[in-house]
């Protein structure tokens, strides 16, 4: 079974159309794991009105706590031997769950691309994308893994912990994740000490880290500034 956890808040004009995208699937074993963010909009009715309709569909409520929080509940309910990551205002094709089982087999977690704004994205190394999206993982492969609550960028630091554990990748050339430009979320609202909080962690983790993690680091943290730089 795959355990998709999507992390809901104040996404009532995309949520329908994720949640549809998602039970579309031809793999038909999967769990989803709705984790409502304390929304404000009315996405809370629709996931609960999802998990009445779909056994498969299962939701839960927190107070406003933040993305990471509402992923790591998420993750504390997931079941499945397979694990993966949707956001609210994005939605995938029905054959992302398969195009993906049919990759893991010898490896920790499979990576693939996505579409944005009808261009097609793809990783050129392992340790390009930092959104924990556009992969499925094996539940062994990220045990005991959680986000850091309480900041933005926080799926950087997730990525990297990740590539440290020296994790076996293997990347596909497939588009079937679809990433909307929603103005309102959280990574639209960031501010210049975001970009220090994040590479501050990082740097704490390079110091006890192996030649091989002090380099994924270092490229992480490059990666990162030029990305700041062109906002």
């Amino acid at each position: 079974m795959i355990s998709l956890v999507i992390p809901i808040y104040n996404t009532k004009a995309y949520l329908k159309d994720c949640l549809d995208s998602v039970l579309a699937q031809t793999e038909r074993d999967v769990q989803v794991v709705l984790v409502d963010d304390g929304s404000t909009d009315g996405s809370a009715a629709i996931a609960q009105e999802y998990a009445r309709q779909d056994t498969r569909v299962e939701y839960y409520h927190q107070q406003h706590a933040g993305q990471s929080a509402a992923r790591n509940l998420g993750l504390s309910h997931a079941q499945g031997d397979y694990i993966a990551f949707v956001d609210a205002d994005d939605t995938i094709d029905p054959d992302w769950c398969q195009k993906h089982l049919d990759a893991i087999s010898g490896v920790d977690y499979v990576q693939s691309g996505y579409t944005r704004s009808g261009r097609h994205l793809a990783p050129a190394t392992n340790h390009q994308f930092t959104s924990p999206c556009m992969r499925l993982y094996r539940r062994q492969a990220i045990d005991g893994m959680r986000f850091i609550e309480g900041m933005i960028y926080e799926d950087v630091i997730w990525s990297v912990d990740l590539w440290r554990r020296g994790s076996s990748c293997r990347r596909i050339r497939y588009y079937g994740y679809h990433y909307t430009i929603n103005p309102n979320s959280t990574t639209s609202r960031r501010r210049p000490e975001d970009e220090k909080r994040v590479i501050a962690q990082l740097r704490a983790r390079q110091k006890n880290a192996s030649l091989r993690g002090r380099m994924i680091i270092e490229y992480t943290i490059i990666r990162l500034k030029l990305h700041f730089l062109k906002q």
